[in-house]
């Protein structure tokens, strides 16, 4: 099974990076290359996922419900994971005591960071959604890009006649079938890409990396368990489902996530994976591409917490005006940034420039453990859209309990079988 593959993949890359850390470090292109293929097949997949989503809906109203429930489920849970991060962090408080004088790290790297962050405007990043050309979105992968052209493209086909509608549908869904018949044959190489990817991490920052902030680490990965198994979890009872049952159902996702650090290389297997859960095709067309920008909660969870930190090691307080101020700017800023390895790095460096109390060459504390950091935001981002989707099905009168239970227990439906619903 692809899962047990990933698995001992991981493990062995962890212990060729710990024992031969040159040689896991020259692995590093095995794991750059699976994301290159699996990057490759984002746009197309979710184009045709959000394109079909649209144009099946005939009802419009309908399709304006599902977009309001889901950005205001969104932002609820967004925000709580936002403040779940800034009590945490306060209360631990595992950078009070490093005394770190910012003047003493490397202010090159702190520099390229704030480049990068200064183009993280609300105007940039908004005039960034709109590509320069319908296809350019394509070319450039950016996920926010495809999305507009897909939405877009989606209203024009409703306002199509109903034959003509129904032909192009048709050509969605087999174009939909030619592009997830080419994942399947990219996951194959998931081992290879996960095992690659953990040699490099675990040899270019070995385990003194993972014990200088060690703290911070444990901080996050309990708290992101923490949203996961109490938060998320109470959200999924509620709406009928375990959350263990369903981290069971998307173990080889999440094993994909671990190895890659990156939720996007996942997309793909979650798009049908709920799908055969039981969850209607136009919902998870419109949840799961949105969730990817705008429902982030690892990654919001880690700027909080990175950001307090950050002023509790260098020794610059930050009053409670100031931590409002940071939670309403990671707020904006954390929407948008993707499933991309390190995209959450960035979207720090764009939150601290509204803090000048806190210096930020303080970043460059952070970078030798990003990695593993980012493997961490990038599941608890793939856990909490897999919920949303579900979630917002289950408002949509799509699926009952008792057939998520059913089918969660059966491992979900075949592909190509019809899911069971209501």
């Amino acid at each position: 099974m692809l899962y047990v593959q990933v698995l001992m993949a991981v493990a062995l890359g962890i212990a060729v990076g710990w024992v031969r850390p040159e040689f896991g470090v020259s692995l590093k292109p095995l794991g750059d290359g699976f994301i290159s293929l699996v990057k490759m097949m984002i746009a197309p997949i979710i184009f045709c996922t959000v394109v079909h989503g649209i144009a099946s809906m005939s009802d419009l109203k309908q399709l304006g419900r599902v977009g309001v429930k889901t950005l205001l489920y969104f932002e609820v849970v967004s925000t709580l994971a936002l403040v779940i991060g800034l009590v945490v962090v306060n209360w631990l408080q595992p950078g009070a005591g490093f005394n770190i004088d910012s003047a003493t790290l490397d202010p090159e790297v702190a520099r390229n960071l704030a480049k990068k962050a200064e183009a993280q405007t609300m105007t940039a990043f908004l005039l960034n959604i709109i590509p320069a050309t319908l296809f350019s979105a394509f070319v450039t992968g950016d996920l926010l890009q495809v999305l507009l052209v897909s939405t877009f493209t989606g209203f024009a086909i409703t306002a199509l006649a109903e034959p003509q509608r129904h032909a192009v549908l048709n050509v969605l869904d087999r174009g939909s079938e030619i592009f997830f018949g080419i994942m399947r044959l990219v996951v194959k190489f998931a081992p290879v890409g996960a095992c690659g990817a953990m040699a490099f991490t675990v040899g270019k920052y070995g385990p003194e990396a993972l014990g200088k902030l060690f703290q911070l680490m444990a901080s996050f990965y309990a708290t992101a368990a923490v949203f996961v198994f109490v938060v998320l979890g109470g959200i999924a009872a509620a709406c009928g489902f375990s959350i263990l049952r369903f981290l069971a159902f998307i173990k080889e996702e999440l094993l994909l996530t671990l190895g890659t650090s990156s939720s996007e290389t996942a997309l793909p297997g979650m798009i049908q994976k709920l799908r055969r859960l039981g969850c209607g095709k136009s919902t998870v067309g419109l949840v799961i591409p949105t969730g990817y920008s705008f429902n982030l909660d690892g990654t919001n969870i880690y700027m909080t917490m990175a950001a307090v930190f950050l002023a509790q090691a260098t020794n610059t307080p930050l009053d409670l005006r100031e931590q409002i101020t940071l939670l309403l700017v990671a707020m904006v800023s954390s929407k948008g940034s993707s499933g991309v390895t390190g995209a959450g790095f960035v979207t720090l460096a764009a939150t601290l420039a509204v803090l000048p109390k806190v210096p930020i060459a303080s970043l460059a504390l952070l970078v030798g453990i990003d990695r593993f950091m980012s493997e961490c935001r990038a599941i608890t981002n793939l856990i909490g859209n897999g919920v949303a989707t579900v979630v917002i099905s289950r408002w949509e009168g799509e699926v009952t309990p008792e057939t998520l239970q059913k089918n969660l227990a059966a491992g979900g439906i075949e592909p190509g079988q019809p899911a069971e619903t209501k």
